[in-house]
């Protein structure tokens, strides 16, 4: 056992799990996200561990309360033949205020309309947001005349998910870990085997989570197919909304006027545009220019709708190689390779950092983490918790000295990315002079100076700036 994961079960013990059982439990192809499967391997292992019984167990709890898509309409027949019905499912809230009513969605049935009792939603208010994952019981009301339809009801729910987190305490004991002891349990907590990455490497990876630990964080990465690049996103935090390749509409990120429902801007931490180079915008140019002053201020409208978020935006995209596995188009820009309504400039300039997703090996065997990490849903909420703490910004803004670094953009985008790394390495608020520099500062540097660099090659207007950091 690694010196990291020792400290990690003394002083974090039962939030923390074998971050390989995930590998071992008999999952399969079933739909759902690392941390679901977390929690329910917690609850069915023995001392930390599958046996055999923990197995079978887990494998009944699936086949009672997970059936396959292919399962729906058997399930669909049991609700009409009045039978009520237990599911593990992600289920969500929208409220219909033309019609005064409340509508949950039950995904593995395909149901938009189902009805849920008032207590559930108001026990369970990431409902209207996120989803919430767990077991809700299920009954069917047939109609009860001619013309009108039967309904489906939640009468009860058991969430699947943390509800709150000791920050203090999590911060607390921060202080017992070396910072690479630090580093390697963070990177096995997002399921990541830190032996198989470099310290580079490890700072790359990491530097995806930056996004869901502060407000407001928009990065761009690029790297070859198989990186594992929106891993992180689907698995780690039920904060995080995946849109794959495809046509992005005004009406999905900001609001649909038809049905005066908020986009998905306003109901998550982190949205990840996947596979960025087969997205289509929408002919009238009314996402970008929406997110152009998004990304600026944080505010957004449509129609007669206006609102602010504070959620960040990742773009994943894939990119060529050399045989040195060096970006091909470097010296003609990185952003080639992305669609063109997302090339331009003022849009460009207002994400924060690229990653370099080049960096990073491909998936194999020996990537997934085999050592100890903390559960999902605990890091998840973690993370979120952390977004509202304004005192690891006053910190940067203190101890965070620039050379060359005129331009505001180009400050605030620093600020934020060394205050994200700042809440995800030095909770404690406790680094010396030495790592805020090497794993805060020059990380976020690093960052924004590829963007300007990439900047200066689409456009001269833009001029060349070397960033610096000074010692404090």
């Amino acid at each position: 056992m690694e010196t990291f994961e020792q400290k990690a079960l003394d002083y974090y013990g039962e939030v923390i799990i074998d971050k390989s059982l995930i590998h071992k439990a008999g999952f399969g192809a079933r739909s759902i996200p690392a941390y679901v499967g977390e929690w329910i391997i917690s609850n069915f292992a023995e001392k930390g561990s599958l046996t055999e019984k923990s197995r079978r167990r887990i494998a009944e709890f699936l086949a009672k309360y997970l059936p396959s898509k292919g399962q729906k309409e058997e399930v669909k027949n049991k609700l009409y033949n009045m039978e009520n019905v237990r599911l593990l499912d992600d289920y969500s809230v929208e409220v219909k205020l033309k019609i005064g009513q409340r509508r949950l969605k039950i995904p593995l049935l395909d149901l938009n309309d189902a009805f849920v009792v008032d207590s559930i939603v108001e026990e369970n208010e990431l409902m209207l947001t996120s989803g919430v994952w767990g077991i809700g019981e299920l009954s069917y009301v047939p109609p009860s005349q001619y013309g009108e339809k039967g309904q489906v009801w939640m009468r009860s729910f058991k969430p699947f998910q943390i509800h709150r987190v000791d920050i203090e305490y999590f911060a607390e004991c921060r202080r017992y870990f070396e910072t690479q002891e630090w580093i390697d349990l963070m990177v096995s907590s997002i399921g990541f085997n830190p032996s198989a990455l470099t310290n580079r490497q490890k700072l790359v990876l990491l530097t995806r989570v930056i996004p869901l630990i502060e407000p407001r964080v928009n990065i761009v990465e690029l790297a070859p197919k198989g990186t594992g690049k929106s891993f992180v996103y689907d698995n780690l935090s039920r904060y995080a909304r995946v849109i794959g390749g495809g046509k992005v509409s005004p009406a999905v990120l900001f609001h649909n006027v038809a049905t005066s429902t908020p986009g998905i801007i306003a109901r998550y931490d982190t949205i990840v545009l996947d596979e960025v180079q087969s997205i289509k915008g929408d002919s009238a140019g009314e996402v970008v220019a929406g997110l152009r002053v998004y990304l600026e201020s944080g505010r957004y409208s449509r129609g007669k709708t206006m609102g602010t978020s504070e959620c960040g935006f990742v773009m994943l995209g894939n990119i060529s190689l050399d045989e040195n596995r060096m970006p091909i188009h470097a010296g003609d820009g990185l952003f080639s390779e992305i669609p063109n309504f997302l090339r331009q400039t003022a849009f460009i300039d207002r994400i924060h950092g690229f990653v370099s997703g080049w960096d990073l090996p491909r998936v194999t065997k020996d990537m997934p983490s085999h050592c100890l990490g903390f559960k999902g849903d605990f890091f998840s909420e973690m993370l979120h918790v952390l977004r509202k703490d304004i005192r690891f910004a006053d910190y940067v803004s203190v101890n965070m000295h620039l050379e060359n670094c005129q331009d505001l953009r180009d400050r605030k985008a620093i600020t934020r990315l060394a205050t994200g790394f700042m809440k995800l390495l030095f909770p404690n608020l406790q680094p010396s002079q030495l790592d805020f520099l090497t794993y805060c500062v020059k990380p976020a540097v690093e960052l924004r100076q590829r963007v300007r660099d990439e900047l200066h090659k689409m456009d001269p207007e833009y001029p060349q700036v070397m960033i610096g950091v000074l010692q404090g």
